[in-house]
């Protein structure tokens, strides 16, 4: 038994082709990080980790994904090695260049929610250095036409109606020619940002007085407007006691009640559309935004 065991191995030894000997694991190992070495990967993923560190935005595995798209079309490095090469006029850059730098600093703006500080404030840091970037320019900060053209970009890509954000886009925005500091940029940014986030919720809240149907009691709506006005009208009491009085007032129960009043009216009923309702409500905003000096 133990004899015809050995001639069958010995068969298929003899039969088998000549097979190449393998590495050995530690021959592999090192194989594979020349590779990752080589083709520029280890330091690819280092960069792409420090990236998600620095701008700690709310989802990192879809900021991951955008980030090596971009970097797979060109992304950064490409537009930035771009900007050394323009503005050869002395300020001037391809229309091209401008739109991949504005684009750039939109996304990093969108990867963090304002109420998260120290992320928005990194990530609003990081845009104004690579709108900063230009080229030749050695005037501190960035133009003011650059400047408000991002604040109306930040609007647009939101579809904010062009009527609502100019009067806010008036009060933050800065002259062309102007050298923007650090300061008046991130206070216009989030000014935008939070305009944008308060245009949302009236919308929601609109729809919730129409039923959805892209109209509401004109009564009803002028009451809620009422109650946000006063919501927002300054007080001379501390910081806190004025966000938890607004808060009360803004409440299911403080809107309720000032909906209950008006309907007890008896006045004829008329109805509002929700471009008049975003308008107002805007306006009850922007009313109160300090303008850039």
């Amino acid at each position: 038994m133990a004899a015809s065991e050995k001639r069958r191995s010995a068969a298929a030894a003899g039969s088998d082709p000549v097979r190449p000997s393998l590495p050995s694991n530690g021959a592999s190992s090192e194989s594979e990080a020349e590779f990752l070495l080589q083709a520029g990967v280890s330091d690819m993923v280092r960069e792409a980790l420090l990236k998600v560190l620095e701008a700690r935005p709310e989802e990192p595995v879809g900021f991951l994904a955008g980030y090596f798209e971009r970097l797979a079309q060109g992304g950064p490095e490409e537009a930035e090695a771009g900007e050394a090469l323009s503005a050869a006029d002395g300020g001037g850059e391809p229309r091209g260049l401008l739109r991949g730098r504005l684009g750039r600093a939109l996304w990093y703006l969108s990867l963090a929610h304002h109420s998260h500080r120290m992320a928005f404030n990194n990530n609003v840091s990081v845009a104004y250095d690579s709108l900063s970037a230009a080229g030749r320019r050695k005037k501190p900060g960035i133009s003011g036409k650059l400047y408000s053209e991002l604040l109306r970009l930040m609007c647009q890509d939101k579809g904010t109606p062009e009527d609502i954000a100019l009067p806010l886009l008036s009060k933050v925005s800065c002259r062309d020619h102007e050298a923007v500091p650090f300061d008046i940029f991130r206070y216009g940014v989030l000014t935008c940002l939070v305009l944008l986030e308060f245009l949302a919720k009236a919308d929601l809240l609109f729809n919730a007085l129409g039923g959805g149907s892209g109209a509401a009691d004109k009564r009803v709506c002028a009451a809620v407007l009422a109650t946000l006005e006063d919501a927002l009208c300054p007080a001379e009491v501390a910081a806190p006691i004025r966000f938890l009085e607004a808060g009360s007032k803004l409440g299911p129960d403080g809107l309720a009640s000032a909906m209950d009043k008006a309907l007890a009216e008896r006045k004829p009923s008329v109805a509002m559309k929700k471009e008049e309702f975003l308008q107002r409500a805007s306006s009850i905003f922007v009313a109160r935004v300090k303008p850039v000096e």
